[in-house]
């Protein structure tokens, strides 16, 4: 639950915080690398760390992640600029890369089915914790211009985390040898971020029909299409041919992927349209942001007594999914006529939703599987829900900047701002009704010993 609960921190913390970020080292287009590279190196990560630790054991991949994650939040405190808090951003993410599974998978490791949905709620109320503690820390600091406190505010957690970890998890360890498929790695992050590197500078840096443009996104689908044929021979590939022939792990990482996409176009936007379009104060923007991880864990803790150990995994995520078309539905619809009550209240019935898909599909997925399965289906999981925030974060902030610059007004204008979060949240609705797709596909399966 600590451990997890520096991952929770850091989701919301940055958000309230980033017309701060740009104010002092610049770059307000550049802003979205900040939440996608962040996830594209803990989606990356997040497979190979799950083999590793089906060889050597959770333990230890989990105190490996805490500590990069620790190196990464001071090296961004010390950024004096916007690439060089990208890259640290990146060193971040691939710290996170290792904790959130790893949590998620022990959880997975020492409890029942029917204890897991217990167990979840409480790991789930670390999220509604830090979504209150996370803005507010956030626009604390950003407030009295010390957000680069919001980076160091994570070395005395993660201490206190590597030092409970150390002392208390005791595992035994299932050895399965293993090869880290370093090839498919490689050509999925170049792949991956060549794509979000054409999504987020075209129009921008460059015409979406230049050369440029097109040889970027050329190269990123032929760097994709390698990885799928090296993924065919490897001997241990970083996403196994297996997830994608059971049809409850396709449908729970489609499911996944959709959350994430649905996450970040959210929790990085809702704040800075706030304080753009309103000019509400940093702090009140993040306690509007909170609404929505609030009703995430509270929904996600309810969904085992209350639904999936009753009806079914695929009726819960259906309601899920239904709860939060019509909440990002409201909040389209009324963007033009931005108010801070609607936003927290949408928000709120969003994240609601949220916990009914997000935690009942992970719980199906690892039920599926046996112990020296789990890190990889959980890892699979993870890692969609990454690469679904981190091309989400690329599409939407190309959203915003295009509809910012077909304005004419600069980014500060309230106008403009209400124009794209309006476009943002437009687009988030596209994503959650496609997500709808995967949950009817979804087989109908029930709770083992229900």
């Amino acid at each position: 639950m600590v451990s997890t609960g520096l991952i929770a921190i850091d989701a919301t913390i940055l958000a309230t915080a980033v017309p701060s970020v740009v104010r002092d080292v610049g770059g307000f287009s550049q802003f979205p690398w900040l939440f996608s590279v962040y996830l594209l190196a803990q989606a990356v990560s997040v497979s190979v760390y799950a083999k590793l630790a089906d060889t050597f054991g959770r333990k230890p991949i989990m105190l490996f992640g805490i500590g990069l994650f620790l190196l990464g939040s001071v090296l961004c405190g010390l950024a004096w600029s916007m690439p060089a808090l990208i890259a640290f951003r990146a060193v971040q993410g691939l710290g996170a890369g290792a904790v959130q599974p790893m949590a998620i998978t022990i959880a997975g490791d020492i409890y029942t089915v029917a204890e897991r949905a217990r167990a979840q709620g409480y790991i789930a109320s670390v999220w509604a914790a830090s979504s209150v503690v996370g803005p507010t820390l956030g626009g604390v600091f950003s407030q009295f211009g010390l957000w680069r406190w919001i980076f160091f505010v994570n070395v005395p957690l993660g201490l206190l985390a590597g030092g409970l970890i150390l002392r208390n998890l005791h595992e035994t360890v299932q050895r399965r040898e293993r090869r880290i498929d370093y090839l498919g790695s490689v050509l999925l992050t170049s792949g991956m971020t060549l794509l979000i590197l054409g999504v987020l500078e075209g129009g921008q840096a460059w015409a979406w029909d230049s050369a440029a443009s097109v040889t970027v996104f050329a190269a990123g689908a032929a760097l994709l299409v390698a990885f799928g044929v090296a993924e065919r021979r490897a001997a241990d590939p970083i996403l196994p041919p297996w997830v994608f022939r059971r049809r409850l792990l396709l449908t729970t990482t489609l499911l996944s992927l959709g959350i994430g996409v649905m996450l970040i176009g959210l929790t990085s936007f809702v704040p800075t349209y706030l304080q753009t379009a309103l000019g509400v104060s940093p702090l009140v923007a993040g306690l509007a942001l909170a609404a929505l991880t609030i009703g995430w864990p509270i929904s996600a803790s309810l969904s085992g007594r209350l639904f999936y150990l009753r009806f079914g995994f695929r009726p819960t995520i259906l309601i899920g999914l239904a709860v939060v078309v019509v909440a990002v539905g409201v909040l389209a619809l009324l963007a033009h006529g931005p108010s801070v009550v609607v936003v927290a209240v949408t928000c709120f019935v969003a994240g609601l939703g949220m916990g009914l898909v997000a935690s009942p599909s992970l719980i199906a997925a690892q039920a599926s599987v046996e112990w020296n399965e789990r890190g990889v289906a959980t890892g699979t999981n993870i890692f969609a829900r990454s690469i679904g925030s981190a091309v989400g974060a690329a599409v939407l902030g190309a959203v915003a900047n295009g509809v910012i610059a077909a304005s004419g007004r600069p980014e500060t204008d309230p106008l403009a701002a209400t124009a794209a979060g309006a476009a943002v949240f437009l687009a988030v609705l596209v994503a959650a009704v496609l997500t709808v797709a995967a949950g009817l596909a979804m087989p109908r399966v029930r709770a083992p010993g229900t």
